[in-house]
C-alpha cells in the first residue's frame, strides 16, 4: 500500500502542493491530467528521484521519505523508454538487477521469468533501436517488473505507442496487473486509457489532486467546474436549485427549468454529458424527466461521431453516432426536441 501525506515538491517555477491520495494493495490507479498538472513531478517525488519540500512517502507502513531510490523497492518505466542503445533487450531488462548485489542464478531466473510473461523470447537478441513503439514500452516494462518491486509507476506508458498497438498494449498492461497483483499508478492524460485501465483515478490539476473515485464516480460525477471541463463534459451551467413539485428538485437557468436528484440548494453548477441527451426530430411520445426544444446552431462532423449544439436557451453540446447524423438529417437552424434524465444532471 501506498501513503502520500502532504506531500510538496518544487521544479523550477512548477510546485507540487500538499497532495496526499492512497493507493490500497494490488490497486491499478490512475492519476489522471493535463499537461503540465505535475504528474511526473509526483511520481519521481514518490520514486525518491527528486527531493521533496515536505510531507512523507509511506509504503507497506514503511515511511521511505529519507530513502533512497534502491531501498524504496519501486519499478519506474518513463515514457520515453529510457532503454540503452547499445545493450541487447537482455542486459537491458537485467540491468536493474545488477544493481541490487544480485547472484548471476537469481538474474537469470528473474529474466526467465519476465520473458515468459510478457512473450519477449524473440526480442532478446535485439537492440533497442530496432524495436517499435510497442515492443520498447514491454522491454521498460519488463526492467521495471524484473526487480519485483513493491510499487511499480508507469510515466505515461502508451504516449509514445502507435495508435495500432495502443488496444494491444493497454491490454498487455491490465493482463500483467492482473496476474503480478502489482500495485500501480499509471499516469496519462488520456480519458479512454484511464477508463479501460484504472480501478479509481485521481484527477490532477495544477499541482493538486482535486478529485479521487471510481472511473464511473469521476466521470459521472465530477466535483468541481475545474474537473467537468477538463473531462470534457461540455454542458456546465451556473443556475439556482429550489424546490420543485411533489418534492422534485429543480435547477432553474436563463429561464429553462430542468428536473433534478440532489438534496443541494442555492446557486449550483450542473453538469450533463453530451452522450446522454437524445435528439428527437419527432415530437415526444411521453412525458420524460427533461425534454427541450431548441434549434441546431452548429454540427461538426468528427468522422465516426459527431458534436450538435443545441440553443434553449442555454445551448447544449449533444453527442451522436455518424450513422444517427446521417440518418436523421439534422441541418443548421432545424428546430427539434433533447431529451436527458434527471439521473444525467450532476449538481455540484
Amino acid at each position: 500500500m501506498l501513503e502520500v501525506k502532504n506531500l510538496s515538491a518544487r521544479r523550477e517555477e512548477f510546485y507540487l502542493k500538499d497532495v496526499s491520495f492512497t493507493v490500497q494493495d494490488g490497486e491499478y490507479f490512475v492519476l489522471l491530467g493535463p499537461t503540465g498538472a505535475g504528474k511526473t513531478v509526483l511520481l519521481e517525488s514518490i520514486a525518491g528521484i527528486m527531493g521533496i519540500r515536505g510531507g512523507e512517502v509511506w509504503i507497506n507502513g514503511r515511511n521511505v521519505t529519507s530513502l533512497t531510490v534502491l531501498e524504496r523497492r519501486i519499478g519506474f518505466a518513463y515514457q520515453k523508454y529510457a532503454l540503452y542503445r547499445h545493450m541487447p533487450v537482455r542486459d537491458n531488462i537485467s540491468f536493474g538487477l545488477t544493481w541490487r548485489f544480485k547472484s548471476q542464478k537469481e538474474i537469470d531466473k528473474a529474466i526467465d521469468q519476465v520473458v515468459e510473461l510478457l512473450n519477449l523470447q524473440n526480442l532478446l537478441s535485439k537492440r533497442p533501436w530496432a524495436l517499435s513503439g510497442g515492443e520498447s514500452q514491454k522491454i521498460c516494462l519488463a526492467r521495471a517488473i524484473a526487480i519485483r518491486p513493491d510499487l511499480l509507476l508507469l510515466d505515461e506508458p502508451l504516449g509514445s505507442v502507435d495508435p495500432e498497438s495502443r488496444e494491444i498494449t493497454e491490454r498487455e498492461l491490465k493482463d500483467t496487473h492482473n496476474r503480478l497483483g502489482l500495485t500501480t499508478i499509471h499516469v496519462t492524460h488520456d480519458f479512454e486509457e484511464a477508463i479501460a485501465l484504472g480501478d479509481r483515478i485521481a484527477v490532477m490539476i495544477g499541482g493538486s489532486i482535486i478529485q479521487v473515485g471510481t472511473p464511473l464516480e469521476v466521470f459521472r460525477h465530477p466535483n468541481s467546474e475545474a474537473v467537468a471541463r477538463f473531462l470534457m463534459t461540455r454542458n456546465i451551467f451556473d443556475g439556482e436549485v429550489q424546490d420543485g413539485l411533489d418534492g422534485q428538485s429543480v435547477f432553474y437557468l436563463d429561464g429553462t427549468q430542468i428536473n433534478v436528484f440532489t438534496d443541494l440548494r442555492g446557486r449550483r453548477h450542473a453538469s450533463v454529458r453530451p452522450e446522454d441527451i437524445i435528439i428527437m426530430t419527432d415530437s415526444p411520445d411521453s412525458d420524460t424527466d427533461n425534454t427541450l426544444q431548441g434549434t441546431i446552431t452548429r454540427i461538426s462532423d468528427r468522422g465516426s461521431i459527431a458534436y450538435v449544439w443545441v440553443d434553449v436557451p442555454p445551448e447544449f453540446t449533444c453527442l451522436l453516432l455518424r450513422p444517427s447524423l446521417e440518418k436523421m438529417g439534422l441541418k443548421e437552424g432545424q428546430q427539434i426536441n433533447i431529451r436527458f434524465n434527471a439521473s444525467a444532471v450532476n449538481v455540484f
